[in-house]
Formats: C-alpha cells, sequence, structure tokens
C-alpha cells in the first residue's frame, strides 16, 4: 500500500473513533439526564375497579418544588404499571417536578368512561394526600399521550369538586388541574375526520368497537357516550392552561384533533400552543426534548403558591 493510501486509512480511521467516541459520549449524557436521582414510591393502591386495586407510583426528585405532575399512562386505553418505564419521568424531574405515574384497569375490561372516572378518583387521590408527598394541592399538571391525552384532556375539561356527601374523603375532593401539557390527543370521539380509525358509519373507532361497553354498538347511544367522553365539547371559561404536540403525518390520531381542540379554546379565548412536529407521526424521537419543553411550561404556567 503506498504511503499516501496509509496515512488517508489512518486519517479516516481516526474520524472514525472520533465520531464513535463522540456518539458514546452523547448516548451517556441522554442517559444521565433521563435517569435523575429521585425517591420512588411504588404499588401506591388510589383505587379500586372491578375487584382490583388501581395502582400509581410516585418520583419525588432531589429538589422538589411543590408541583406536582400526574403522568397518566395509557396507550389505546391499556394500562398496566409494570409498563411504566421511569426515564420518561426525567426531564420532568429535573425541572422540581413531583411525578405521579397513574395506571388504570385496561379496556375492554374496564370501559373508557370507567377509566374516566378512575382518572378522577387519581387526581382526587393525590390532591388529598398533597402533603404526604410535598406538594400544593392547587398545584397539579397533567400530562399524557393518545389515549393518555384524551384522559388529560378529559380531567382539564371536566375536573371539579366530588359529592360533598360521599362516603369516602377522597371522593369529595377537587379533580381540575391546573395546567395540562398532552401529546396528539383524541379530542372528537364523535368525528374521527380523516383518521384511519373512521369506518365511516359515525361509530365508535372502528379497533375499539368494545372499548366503550355494549350500549355503544347503539349509533344514537354512541353519539351520546361519544359525546359525553369527547373533550373537545366540555371546553369553557374555566379551561385551565394546555400545551399540545401533534405530528402533522399522523393517520391515526390526525392533527385535525388537536387543531380543531385549538380553535374551539379561541373561540372561548383560551389561547393553546399547538407544537406541530413536520413529518412526524403517531411519536416521535425527539419526544423526551418536548416533554422537557413541556415540564418548562408547567412550572411557568402553575399558579405561584
Amino acid at each position: 500500500m503506498a504511503p499516501a493510501h496509509r496515512r488517508a486509512l489512518r486519517l479516516l480511521w481516526r474520524i472514525f473513533a472520533l465520531l464513535l467516541l463522540g456518539a458514546l459520549q452523547l448516548a451517556a449524557a441522554v442517559w444521565w439526564y433521563l435517569h435523575p436521582s429521585a425517591e420512588v414510591t411504588r404499588g401506591v393502591v388510589y383505587g379500586r375497579r372491578q375487584g382490583q386495586d388501581l395502582i400509581l407510583e410516585v418520583h419525588r426528585p432531589r429538589n422538589p418544588n411543590g408541583a406536582g405532575l400526574l403522568l397518566l399512562v395509557s396507550g389505546k386505553w391499556k394500562s398496566h404499571p409494570g409498563k411504566f418505564d421511569p426515564w420518561l419521568a426525567g426531564p420532568a424531574l429535573r425541572q422540581g417536578l413531583t411525578v405521579f405515574a397513574i395506571t388504570h384497569l385496561s379496556q375492554p375490561q374496564a370501559s373508557v368512561q370507567e377509566i374516566v372516572d378512575d382518572m378522577h378518583r387519581a387526581v382526587r387521590f393525590v390532591r388529598h394526600h398533597a402533603a404526604d408527598y410535598g406538594v400544593h394541592p392547587r398545584r397539579l399538571a397533567v400530562t399524557g399521550g393518545s389515549s393518555g391525552g384524551h384522559l388529560s384532556l378529559m380531567l382539564a375539561t371536566l375536573g371539579g369538586p366530588g359529592p360533598a356527601d360521599a362516603p369516602d374523603p377522597i371522593d369529595r375532593e377537587d379533580s381540575s388541574v391546573q395546567a395540562a401539557a398532552v401529546f396528539f390527543p383524541v379530542t372528537d370521539l364523535i368525528d374521527l375526520g380523516s383518521s384511519t380509525e373512521n369506518d365511516g358509519t359515525g361509530g365508535p373507532p372502528r379497533s375499539f368497537k368494545k372499548a366503550f361497553g355494549p350500549a355503544a354498538a347503539n349509533l344514537a347511544e354512541w353519539r351520546r357516550i361519544g359525546r359525553e367522553i369527547s373533550p373537545i365539547f366540555h371546553v369553557d371559561a374555566n379551561l385551565p392552561p394546555v400545551i399540545i404536540a401533534h405530528g402533522d403525518a399522523d393517520t391515526l390520531v390526525p392533527l385535525e384533533q388537536s387543531e380543531r381542540f385549538r380553535q374551539r379554546a379561541s373561540a372561548l379565548g383560551h389561547d393553546i400552543p399547538l407544537l406541530v412536529r413536520p413529518g412526524a407521526r403517531h411519536g416521535w424521537l425527539t419526544m423526551p426534548w418536548d416533554f422537557r419543553t413541556f415540564a418548562l411550561w408547567v412550572n411557568e404556567r402553575l399558579p405561584a403558591l
């Protein structure tokens, strides 16, 4: 091999080694950022559904700021405590937020309507025990993606005081949240628009026919049910601050779902930031960075008490 070729080869190997080292350092930095030191309490029972415990876990950062973020662990309205990856909470913990990872009974074992009720119960539980977890009861935000985004917006639009005469004091608590930061949420189950879940009949999403209980098989009954559990129909003057991130290539939950929710809120005087991710489908690689943006935004919007 000619000397010039050997020098070129050595140079290429040096460049490759530097690039590899840089990639390893970047990966290590990302891992470190997503795994901050935190005090974790698992297996907290916040309620019961069909004879089964409803579970949340608490991730308390090293330097908590007194604000709580309820992260609704839900995809396709399915959930399980063992499927929560703690690194998902990393960006919020870095910002001082105490994270409550909320799981629920999966559909169709529990209907989506029952899951919504259980999310109200989760907020009430956290609020009732706020002092135990070092958070202020009026500094609670909620976050989630897809069905978790839908459930988050249901809390943002319909959260409120529980029955004053409820036997369980937890059920008397307020289930409202003071901010919501969500990814690609389902906002209107009556009008699925261009979603691949729209079967053209005006009924429930095609992959979720059993998720809303047997009554949803009746089209007239479905219209009542679908309207009741669609956040877009419950936006009012009391809507807390909301931010949404959505990909413009999402075919499962099209961007129009967020756009129409934003328009409805705007008509009532609410300014909802909509972070549109070009070319992104139902999830994207840089979502942890967007979650960091969410955490910063939540800290700015929660009332200072």
